[in-house]
């Protein structure tokens, strides 16, 4: 399956194998990592008008 197959829930899945914790950033990433793989599908007059949303994310590596 390729990553512009995956769903919110199993990017989530993906990230629960590497990262302990932080239920709810890890949410928010595969939701942001999906809004922008849909973005980049749409025609480009559409996508000039979709602002997409950046997320800092800083802490301990």
């Amino acid at each position: 399956m390729s990553f512009h197959e995956l769903t919110p829930r199993q990017i989530v899945a993906e990230l629960d194998k590497y990262i302990v914790g932080q239920t709810s950033a890890k949410r928010a990433v595969a939701v942001a990592l999906r809004n922008r793989y849909r973005r980049d599908q749409l025609a480009p007059e559409v996508r000039a008008g979709i602002i997409p949303k950046n997320i800092l994310m800083i802490g301990p590596t």
